[in-house]
């Protein structure tokens, strides 16, 4: 096993963390706050209301955002089984890692560019964005089996998220400054501070990320490419394959995850659209409204990881879906500011908890004597990028349907619901399981 080999394993698992640092400016600022209020302030007009031309098609500018991000998420569910089986069998997660990082950094930066005007020139950053963001994810995973003990998982997992939520919040209040003070920083107005906010997250991305990118292991089991890689990519997907297909307990698991991610990952990317929409909140109070967010999820992260230590992770979960399940029918109802704020609070205090521990618990299903741990993480990875395609994509069109957000809502309660029914037919075993076809030989 790599991780008796490592002799600094605290540097290493700080620096790993250190990633959730660096890219979660991008889910914040990008995806959560500015960018979607941006958005939408530059492609409205007084003439045409929420209406825009994309490509001459006529579209809802907030419905447009969510088929974007459904688009940007199908797209790595296709290609990251496929990287993942190449990373794996030519020792190249960090290298797969390096290019989405710097593919996702470079498009944040090249919205500084997006002023309204070029609808097209925007909606493709962002896409790019949240392909190198979500094809850096999966190769970041899969180090977790190979850094830390399986008695580590849980809390390693909480710390990276924790990490990640403290510096997205430390960049947003700087860009909020910037926004409510431009003049003290040299800047015209709101719109120029908000285009500076993009740029800053792709060097804040960028530069952070170099701190993993120096320390994780660089092909730590010295695997070696001797032909077709493309090939081999293939051949080792398929064998993973084979062996999440017929364990029972993974797939049971994956299941759950699939139906409980549609809502979590929407409500975490469409929030502030629907504080926009629905209830007329300005911009600063919709970035107040997510910072209360991400301040408690800091404390829901540890939480939960402590609750799964004491009565393990499946109650831990079964917990986190119920509450969820709570919040959406809670938004329906929501009427004013103050409601608002009172819901971001309960959706911080399990958003953290049910992101680092899925994480966690996927990772204490994965065979201890496998290197495969890429291969074995897209799936992990795909299922959520499906579930964000389908809920996104649920959640825009119902609202084009129904002309309200709050309709939406109620579809992701139904999500929840689906997930919890899987997760009370996993049973997770105490130890990590052992798989029922030979790795070696599949």
């Amino acid at each position: 096993m790599f991780l008796k080999k490592l002799t600094d394993k605290k540097k290493v698992q700080s620096a790993w963390a250190m990633y959730d640092w660096a890219n979660s400016v991008y889910s914040l600022v990008i995806t959560s706050t500015i960018f979607p209020v941006y958005f939408n302030s530059v492609t409205t007009t007084e003439e045409r209301g929420d209406l825009i031309s994309f490509f001459g098609f006529e579209i809802i500018n907030t419905v447009l955002y969510s088929y974007s991000i459904s688009f940007s998420f199908l797209l790595i569910a296709f290609i990251s089984p496929l990287l993942s089986g190449m990373a794996d069998y030519g020792g190249k997660k960090l290298f797969f890692m390096k290019i989405f990082a710097y593919i996702g950094s470079l498009a944040c930066i090249g919205l500084f560019f997006f002023d309204g005007d070029n609808l097209e020139w925007g909606i493709l950053c962002a896409v790019l964005a949240s392909f190198g963001y979500a094809g850096s994810i999966v190769f970041y995973n899969a180090f977790l089996p190979e850094i830390a003990l399986e008695s580590e998982y849980d809390f390693l997992s909480a710390r990276g998220f924790s990490l990640g939520y403290i510096g997205s919040v430390i960049l947003l209040l700087l860009n909020l400054l910037m926004i409510e003070f431009p003049s003290s920083f040299g800047l015209s107005d709101g719109g120029q501070a908000a285009r500076w906010s993009f740029l800053i997250t792709g060097i804040w991305w960028a530069g952070f990320s170099q701190i993993p990118f120096k320390y994780l292991p660089d092909n730590p089991y010295g695997k070696k490419v001797k032909n077709s890689l493309l090939l081999k990519g293939y051949q080792e997907i398929k064998k993973i394959y084979q062996i999440v297909r017929q364990t029972t307990v993974m797939k049971r698991f994956l299941a759950a995850f699939f139906f409980y991610s549609m809502g979590v990952q929407t409500v975490l990317y469409l929030a502030a659209s629907f504080g926009d929409k629905e209830l007329g909140m300005p911009g600063d109070q919709l970035i107040l409204t997510v910072l209360i967010i991400q301040i408690v999820a800091i404390g829901g992260s540890y939480l939960f990881a402590f609750l799964s230590k004491l009565y393990g992770n499946k109650m831990s979960l079964i917990i986190l879906v119920f509450i969820w399940m709570l919040i959406c029918g809670a938004a329906y109802y929501v009427a004013s500011t103050y409601h608002f704020f009172i819901l971001a609070f309960f959706v911080g205090s399990v958003m953290g908890g049910i992101q680092s521990l899925s994480r966690s618990t996927y990772s204490k299903l994965i065979p201890d004597d496998t290197s495969d741990h890429a291969s074995y993480f897209s799936f992990y990875d795909v299922t959520e990028k499906v579930a964000i395609v389908i809920g996104t994509f649920s959640y825009g069109i119902i609202e084009q349907l129904t002309g309200s957000m709050r309709n939406s809502s109620l579809a992701l309660g139904l999500f929840f619901m689906v997930g919890l029914g899987f997760l009370l037919l996993v049973r997770l075993p105490k130890q990590g399981f052992q798989p029922i076809i030979d790795i070696k030989n599949a």
